[in-house]
Order: C-alpha cells, then sequence, then structure tokens
C-alpha cells in the first residue's frame, strides 16, 4: 500500500510547486484525504487548543460520559453496539453567525483561543479550496463562490474526545460514514491514534503527526467536481488506552447555497464519455436534512434521493431544472 499523503505546504512557494500540487491532485482524486505541515497555523497556537481541550474534558466532560456509560450499562454489554459512537463531543458554529459565547462550561480564555483558531482555519480552508480550484482547470474563486449561498458559507468544528473503552471489539469511537459538507479540516491527537479511512477495500490508518493539519473531502465536494474529488469512508476505532483528542472543522456551504456539477466538467467528461450519470442538483440544507438520518449508509442512494427529487422540482423551483 502507497503512503498515506503528506503534503508540505512550504514547497508551494518554491521549484517544487508544481510536484506539490500534483501531490495534492493524486491525494484529492485517489484517498479523499491528505495531510498538511507547515499549513500556517502557529504552533504555539495548537499547543494551546490541545492543552485547553483536554483540560476542558477533564474539567467538564470526563464525569458526564462517564455517567452515561454506567446510567447505559455500557460496559457489560456482549454483542457489538452499531447505535451508538464512543465518544464525548460538543459543537461550535462560527459562520455564518457564532455561537462560542453560548456554549455553557467554556473559560473565556478558551473561546478566545478558539475563536483564534477558527479564523485560521477559515483562511486554510479558503487558500486549499483556491488550490483545488488551480487543479482542476476552473477560475480561482469558483469553489469559495459556489459555497456562498446567501450569507457566506457555515463554517462549525465538531470537539470530541475519544475515551478508553474497556471493550473496543464491540464499539467504534466513531461508526463508519463519509462528511456531509465541503472540505473537512482536523486537528487530531498526536499520540493515541484511531482514525481510519477506507481504500481499496481495505481500512487504512490516517497517521497522528505532531502540529499537522488533516484535509478531508466531502459529499459537496464530490457532486460539484462531477465526481473527479470523492468523499470517502473513514471511521474512528476506540482504544483501551490513552483519551484521543479530535477537533474537526467543517467549511460548507451556506444553507440556501445551489450545489451541482461544474457545468465545464460535466461536458468534458460527456464529451470523454466519463462520469456520464451527472450528479444531481439540489439545495444544501435539503441535503443536509436527508444526512441527518443516513449519516453512516451509504451516500449513493443520498445522491440518488436528490436527483430524484430534483427530477420532481420539489422544493427547489425552476432553480432546479435550470
Amino acid at each position: 500500500m502507497e503512503n498515506f499523503p503528506v503534503i508540505n505546504m512550504e514547497k508551494l512557494n518554491g521549484e517544487e510547486r508544481g510536484a506539490t500540487m500534483e501531490k495534492i491532485k493524486d491525494a484529492c482524486e485517489n484517498w479523499g484525504f491528505f495531510e498538511l505541515l507547515n499549513h500556517g497555523i502557529p504552533y504555539e497556537l495548537l499547543d494551546t487548543v490541545e492543552r485547553m481541550t483536554k483540560e476542558h474534558y477533564k474539567k467538564c466532560m470526563e464525569q458526564r460520559f462517564k455517567e452515561l456509560v454506567a446510567s447505559k450499562a455500557l460496559e457489560g454489554v456482549q454483542a457489538e453496539v452499531n447505535d451508538m459512537d464512543w465518544e464525548s463531543t460538543f459543537h461550535l458554529r462560527h459562520l455564518p453567525e457564532s455561537n462560542l459565547s453560548e456554549i455553557p462550561d467554556l473559560q473565556d480564555e478558551y473561546r478566545k483561543v478558539m475563536k483564534e483558531f477558527a479564523l485560521k482555519l477559515e483562511k486554510l480552508a479558503e487558500e486549499l479550496l483556491d488550490l483545488l480550484c488551480e487543479n482542476l482547470g476552473i477560475e480561482k474563486g469558483y469553489l469559495k463562490k459556489a459555497f456562498y449561498g446567501s450569507k457566506g458559507p457555515t463554517f462549525g468544528t465538531k470537539v470530541s474526545n475519544y475515551p478508553p473503552c474497556p471493550k473496543p471489539e464491540l464499539f467504534k469511537g466513531l461508526r463508519a460514514h463519509t462528511d456531509a459538507g465541503g472540505i473537512i479540516l482536523l486537528f487530531q491527537d498526536d499520540k493515541v491514534s484511531g482514525l481510519q479511512l477506507l481504500k481499496d477495500g481495505q481500512w487504512i490508518d490516517v497517521p497522528p503527526m505532531r502540529h499537522s493539519i488533516v484535509i478531508n473531502i466531502g459529499d459537496q465536494l464530490e457532486v460539484i467536481t462531477n465526481g473527479k474529488y470523492k468523499s470517502v469512508l473513514h471511521r474512528v476505532i476506540a482504544q483501551t488506552n490513552g483519551n484521543r483528542m479530535s477537533i474537526a472543522s467543517f467549511y460548507n456551504p451556506g444553507s440556501d447555497a445551489v450545489i451541482y456539477p461544474v457545468p465545464a466538467m460535466v461536458e468534458k467528461d460527456q464529451a470523454e464519455e466519463k462520469n456520464v450519470n451527472v450528479y444531481p442538483k439540489f439545495v444544501f440544507e435539503d441535503y443536509m436534512k436527508l444526512y441527518a438520518g443516513l449519516k453512516f449508509q451509504a451516500k449513493e442512494p443520498r445522491f440518488e434521493a436528490m436527483k430524484a427529487a430534483t427530477e420532481a422540482n420539489v422544493k427547489l423551483g425552476p432553480i432546479a431544472t435550470a
């Protein structure tokens, strides 16, 4: 098996730019994931985010998780559990409006640090989208514009901890799924592993690397690129030792953004008789409503359902058939 793709972003500024862009292209087309080094987010900030996230879990969430495990008698289960994940989470919203001030139990300093971190990640996400535009041969800014909607993109963060699990053979830290949105930026624990992706029928570890940001492709980028880039199944394996931290930030289309494949890419694919089954056109919010109940199922039926809704002109109005 080839090595997991690791991209050194510093090399985009010199004579190795072409080779680095090729690595990003290969990662998007064949992996759906890659890991970034020298991404421009200060390491001191990452260290502070990690320290404060782990402190917050210890102080505010660990006991709650233990109580949940006890209340559901989870330590005594004998069969595989398929309807829950062995994780402790909370969610932050940054765009179009922040909810940071509304999240209980967060220290003011932690709120301030997470706000600064989100701004850096937002900038990195937009930089990456333009690199993808370049590789796809579409105009700079196209993907950001495609995500925009009437109020800009949506951007949020899922802060997760995966506590030690006494029976990892019966629980998943997080069940296998593809991500619904656009581009995902993950700051993960560099000591406790667990994240895996499915490639060529095999589960492959996403290596923990200090100060790296892991990137993966969401369903919306698969649609917009007419399947050239694909979202891939990934999961988190529960571990018996260590508490794994995971901070995943989702740079997604605005709720009312209309998502559809790049017309020029569709025409090119049809001319070359590739991907003749064009992906559907839909409003992102409608896709999210469908995804909410089907997250842990295959993505293809979701695309088919959106296609059927579009063809029936359900809720989308004339724009669906434009």
